[in-house]
């Protein structure tokens, strides 16, 4: 594996849409005490239940750590390819690489900073060494060359593209003061643009209220073709979220991408609000002595927070009358995939959803 210092842009390559056809996808295994209630246990089902879905379509692969391997081994299905890799904690989509490819059918790989979503300044857990380590070993371990771009703190759930020169992020998240805060908009704009292979950058304004990644793009809209979005959206006018959703709907109606189109911007309702209840908080550990959860905490519930497989869109479900109503719509987005509803509550107590414990890895 070569490091590289040039750019994907330089070098004809360009950051693929999630819903084109890929080779498979990268997973952790949930093991972290302070992010997964009493051991893990219901957070470890709920991964083997994403990874059979995602497995009848594509090829997994997951990382654990040395203690949990033979524990892993056991459940996971035959066909997974199990790794020992050690990491801070299961957020594959944000310490992963973000692959790119030529129009040749190379892929490599780009390993950006990593600081637990903010470092010293709003980061969600202290130390994130081994976390900010993955990306580079996983290229190695596919024998893909790594773009190094270490200098640059971005997660791979604060971007978005639509493989044809559009990318989209949050203001909220990019323009955070524990990302980059030496660098101005144009400038973050400018690595997004050389590294993503993107000429054009769709900014809206804010993402899921109570995100604590500072509000990810892949939790309030994404790309379901080109020209075509979902936004998370609530007509509930108390609902904090409601004025994050109509922020972000006028300036995606505003926006054209790369090719000058103007976007068809689907509304996929919201769950009611989930929050977490003091039982769940109970079956936590601290981190660095704090709670990482307090009782009646709303957690960042989205159905946009979906993974597209070759086969099937896994979505999370909540129990919630809406799940129905946001099934129906991805089946009419994606009308070849089987739509597969996962109850993802206890992956979204851990702070994320599906999206974001999965990592794409494009086809060569």
């Amino acid at each position: 594996m070569k490091i590289l210092h040039t750019t994907p842009a330089q070098d004809g390559f360009y950051m693929p849409a999630e819903f084109a056809p890929h080779e498979g996808c990268l997973m952790i295994w949930p093991e972290r005490s302070d992010s997964w209630q009493y051991g893990a246990y219901a957070a470890r089902k709920a991964f083997l239940t994403v990874i059979r879905a995602i497995a009848k379509s594509e090829k997994m692969t997951v990382l654990c750590s040395e203690t949990q391997y033979d524990n892993a081994r056991a459940q996971l299905p035959d066909e997974v390819r199990l790794v020992v890799m050690e990491t801070d904690d299961a957020w594959a989509r944000d310490v992963g690489p973000t692959f790119v490819v030529s129009r040749t059918g190379e892929r490599r790989g780009i390993d950006w900073g990593f600081n637990a979503w903010g470092g010293e300044v709003d980061g969600l857990y202290p130390s994130w060494e081994r976390d900010n380590c993955v990306a580079r070993k996983f290229c190695d371990l596919l024998e893909n060359d790594c773009y190094d771009k270490r200098d640059f703190i971005c997660e791979g759930g604060s971007i978005h593209v639509d493989g044809e020169g559009t990318a989209l992020v949050t203001e909220a998240c990019l323009l955070s003061a524990g990302r980059n805060p030496d660098l101005s908009r144009a400038e973050i704009e400018q690595v997004l643009c050389d590294y993503l292979g993107v000429s054009k950058v769709i900014w809206i304004p804010s993402g899921i209220y109570n995100d604590e990644t500072n509000e990810h793009v892949d939790n309030i809209c994404c790309f379901t073709a080109p020209g075509e979005v979902v936004l998370a959206w609530t007509d509930d006018e108390s609902d904090p979220q409601y004025a994050l959703s109509r922020a972000s709907l006028a300036a995606l109606e505003a926006a054209v991408d790369a090719k000058g189109r103007a976007l068809t911007v689907h509304r996929l309702p919201l769950p009611a609000p989930v929050t977490i209840t003091a039982e769940e908080c109970e079956g936590l550990d601290l981190c660095d002595g704090e709670p990482t959860r307090t009782p009646g905490e709303r957690l960042a519930a989205s159905y946009v927070n979906f993974y597209i497989a070759n086969g099937a869109i896994v979505m999370p479900a909540f129990g919630d009358p809406n799940d129905k109503p946001a099934q129906d719509m991805l089946q009419m987005l994606f009308p070849t995939r089987e739509i597969i509803a996962v109850p993802a509550r206890d992956i979204l107590i851990g702070g994320g959803n599906i999206h974001c414990i999965t990592q794409q890895i494009p086809k060569r």
